[in-house]
């Protein structure tokens, strides 16, 4: 690879360091540069890292004070030019977009060049970010959509209703009952029964809850799939 150099370290391999032509005065120290040199700084001193990753101790001495990355240390761009719309942001387009909260932007922009003509067009994308920065703070809510996936035979739901509100008779007698409502989450399959603490049915008929089961458990075997 050109501009390095193999160098023979503490353990006998040859390890990749910066050639001298790397160091020539008036250069900047580049990423790799910086990060060879927080490599091998954790067991040389400066002076010898420096020469591994390719520049001066002076460099080096100065790197110790910040050892950060060139992209790290370059502070946030100003703006160099001044704003377009900073005298008609908040005085017509807000009031614009709080009366209309679906208008498109291209909609507040052709009703901004209609409004002051010495306005230009390109600042349509500096408009459509400026709007959608508000809308993101100030605009309507939005609904909040959590997708679920359900897996077959990991959950079911179920749930008690009290009955006695219906009036529910049998032979004369109130049924002082609850509906029993049981759903398989993934397959959708559903059964409702009845429970009672103070009726019993006959002894020729069939515990309801026990056909229930039944049905649940010959439903689950011949569609497993959906259970």
């Amino acid at each position: 690879m050109p501009g390095f150099a193999g160098g023979r370290g503490r353990s006998g391999m040859n390890e990749p360091s910066m050639s001298w032509e790397a160091a020539v005065p008036g250069r900047h120290v580049n990423d790799h540069q910086m990060r060879l040199y927080m490599k091998y700084r954790r067991k040389d001193g400066p002076a010898v890292t420096a020469a591994r990753a390719g520049f001066s101790t002076a460099t080096a001495y100065r790197l110790e004070q910040n050892l950060r990355l060139p992209p790290q240390k370059k502070e946030p761009r100003e703006r160099r030019r001044p704003d377009p719309l900073a005298a008609i942001f908040d005085s017509e387009i807000v009031p614009l977009l709080k009366s209309a909260p679906g208008v498109r932007p291209v909609a507040v922009l052709e009703e901004m060049l209609r409004r002051h003509p010495e306005l230009s067009r390109t600042v349509r994308r500096t408009l459509e970010r400026r709007i959608r920065a508000w809308r993101a703070l100030h605009g309507e809510e939005r609904e909040v959509v959590f997708r679920q996936v359900h897996e077959p035979g990991r959950l079911g739901l179920s749930d008690f209703t009290d009955m006695h509100a219906l009036g529910v008779t049998v032979g004369g007698i109130v049924l002082d009952h609850r509906l029993y409502h049981f759903r398989l989450a993934c397959s959708g399959f559903e059964h409702a029964l009845s429970a009672s603490d103070r009726y019993s049915p006959p002894p020729s008929g069939e515990i309801t809850a026990d056909v229930d089961t039944v049905t649940l458990s010959m439903h689950c075997a011949a569609n497993p799939w959906r259970c």
